[in-house]
């Protein structure tokens, strides 16, 4: 099952130790359907408490994964973000979005948001808030909404012209921009593994209003070697010929639209987010797989558009959606010392809420909260990225080093050859579906390969930390006209590194130390497909053999880099299947033929004339 349907089902209560008893015992649900301003009607579930505890505010979370149990005597799990905030009483409310499950009117990929001109997810959070305030008793006036990935996009929008009784929003891993960075697409390059599996289950269509959905695949995979799976596949339209038929509608639109065109411009969310009223609280995890970029991009527009704003942005060592349930003590073989998520759920969430909807003291939260990985320590900041971070440049250089001083040779550079039909994968692992460990997976097997350009710094001999994006500035060429650039940020453990003792805020998870002996950790990667190196709009190609500069961004880190680790940087141009293969000639892949990939030899410039280095963010010790 793809990532994303996990993580929900455990937002829509299936995943919870509170258990569906406690609910029933503590709490009365009642199921209606909200009609909205032109007549589709929205089907909510709203559960209030039994025991009498004065006026209470509502808890509204909006999704197109399902409110399930449905029906009046079907009790979820959970209740809530946490089991903190159900055991101090909410009225908590459940809804599905239109077109999906039990409501009606129809579903729209990241629906365009119309500034008022017409009903999207900003008037129906609207409506139903309006309804709630008017038909259930017993409320103080004020409403927050949260959710998380898909639900956190529907949160965030719930801030677009936000009804007054909204007083704080929470968008957890929110959806910002699907072109640009989230999910589907990075810079362009389709995330295939994640989009193609996601689709297959969650696209299908509905025929009308149900309590069930079929989370299975629009047809079954015959092994679950993911590699191998799309490596067979060959050119993009063999999907619809021998998988999907046209009969997965996401799907389809992914493939009809391969540039930034007004398709993908009307579901950027960010123009929207403007003149901020509620409180925000926006969360994210240094190695979510999905969403990291939309969690950035949503806090960065409302520190842009709205600085009066009360927002606030926390990040910690997590996986998509991991800081909702767990202790948040490990991901992979990394070990991050303590219970983050625990901290988070308590600490961070519970108090943001309970003060701005019940009045509780004030929990002096900074404007930015986050966690410091390689040091493992949490960390306050007045600003994101912080304001003390300092651009420092770190170049390629000859024999595989990377060096704080610009180049001074005449020339330099390094080759390698491309080959569509042997692309580099990923991880070490061959799962049918994306395993969110490769974020912080081992390296050592890509380092290995031919088709991957390896520098690293000597030995650090004092802890270096960045804090914030990270700018990525390349001169390269090809013989081919387009090429994709993966730059992947490592942090190289030294031999003989490893846990004496297994981490307390995880006493059942106890990994080999030898396994982390000269470990490569990923600590961030990002692609760009290079026919979108100046606009992800207009794409344009390489001439052969002509060097090109290519500048992009890797998504934000807080990491400390410690004495006797090094620093490492690959270059490569496949990252597959995550990212699909690029033919390295200049056209749609959505449409090309398998006779269009071919092999290219790509350069990469490192002289006094062309240099190419990274913008790291230090913060200074």
């Amino acid at each position: 099952m793809p990532l994303r349907a996990v993580l929900l089902l455990a937002a829509a209560g299936l995943l919870s130790a509170q258990g569906a008893p406690w609910v029933e015992a503590n709490y009365r649900k009642q199921e209606v359907r909200i009609p909205m301003r032109d007549g589709v009607e929205l089907f909510t579930a709203i559960y209030t408490p039994r025991a009498a505890q004065g006026p209470l505010p509502f808890l509204v979370e909006r999704t197109c994964y399902g409110i399930g149990p449905y029906g009046a005597s079907a009790y979820r799990r959970n209740l809530g973000p946490s089991p903190e905030l159900a055991r101090d009483g909410f009225i908590f409310v459940y809804q599905d979005v239109r077109g999906r499950m039990m409501s009606g009117g129809v579903f729209q990929e990241m629906t365009p948001h119309l500034d008022g001109r017409g009903v999207d997810e900003a008037t129906d959070t609207s409506d139903t808030l309006q309804w709630l305030l008017d038909h259930v008793p017993g409320h103080n006036g004020k409403a927050g909404v949260w959710g998380v990935s898909y639900p956190g996009f529907y949160a965030a929008s719930a801030l677009v012209r936000a009804h007054p009784a909204l007083k704080a929003v929470s968008p957890q891993a929110p959806i910002a921009d699907l072109f640009a960075g989230d999910d589907d697409h990075h810079n362009g390059a389709l995330f295939l593994s994640q989009a193609f599996w996601f689709a297959a289950a969650f696209g299908k269509a509905r025929s009308g209003p149900t309590d069930h959905w079929d989370w299975s695949l629009a047809f079954t995979p015959k092994h679950d070697d993911g590699y191998r799976f799309f490596l067979d596949l060959g050119a993009l339209p063999h999907a619809q010929e021998r998988y999907l038929h046209g009969a997965i509608g996401s799907w389809n639109e992914l493939m009809a639209h391969d540039r930034r065109d007004a398709y993908w411009q009307a579901r950027d969310l960010r123009p929207h987010l403007r003149d901020i009223r509620p409180a925000v609280l926006t969360v994210g995890g240094w190695f979510d797989a999905e969403d990291l970029y939309g969690t950035f991009q949503v806090h960065r527009r409302i520190q842009e558009a709205s600085p009066e704003a009360e927002s606030h942005l926390v990040v910690g060592p997590w996986r998509h959606g991991g800081w909702v349930s767990g202790t948040g003590g490990h991901l992979g073989e990394v070990d991050f010392g303590q219970a983050t998520a625990a901290f988070y759920r308590a600490q961070i969430e519970a108090p943001f809420f309970r003060h701005a909807l019940k009045g509780a003291p004030d929990p002096g939260l900074p404007k930015a909260f986050v966690f410091i990985t390689g040091s493992n320590q949490w960390r306050r900041f007045d600003a994101w990225p912080p304001r003390e971070a300092r651009t420092t440049p770190l170049y390629f250089a000859g024999q595989g080093r990377l060096e704080f001083q610009a180049p001074v040779q005449a020339e330099g550079a390094d080759a390698f050859l491309s080959d569509p039909a042997r692309p580099v994968p990923y991880t070490a692992q061959t799962e049918l579906n994306v395993s969110p460990e490769y974020m912080v997976g081992d390296q050592r097997f890509a380092a290995r390969r031919p088709d991957v350009l390896v520098y690293q710094t000597p030995v650090l001999d004092r802890d270096l930390t960045l804090a914030g994006p990270i700018q990525v500035h390349l001169q390269v060429s090809t013989t081919g006209t387009d090429a994709d650039w993966v730059v992947k940020v490592i942090d190289v453990y030294p031999d003989g590194y490893g846990l004496a003792n297994p981490p307390a805020a995880d006493e059942d998870w106890e990994p080999a130390a030898s396994l982390l002996n000269g470990y490569q950790q990923l600590v961030r990667g990002e692609v760009m497909r290079g026919k979108f190196r100046n606009s992800l709009a207009a794409p344009e190609p390489f001439v052969p053999g002509q060097p090109t500069p290519v500048a992009f961004a890797l998504n934000d880190l807080a990491h400390t880099f410690r004495a006797g680790h090094r620093l490492m940087v690959q270059v490569q141009s496949s990252w597959f299947p995550l990212v699909d293969r690029n033919p390295q000639t200049f056209l749609d892949i959505n449409t090309a033929t398998d006779e269009a990939f071919r092999p290219a030899e790509h350069r990469l410039y490192r002289s006094a004339a062309r240099p190419s280095w990274l913008d790291l963010p230090v913060l200074p010790r």
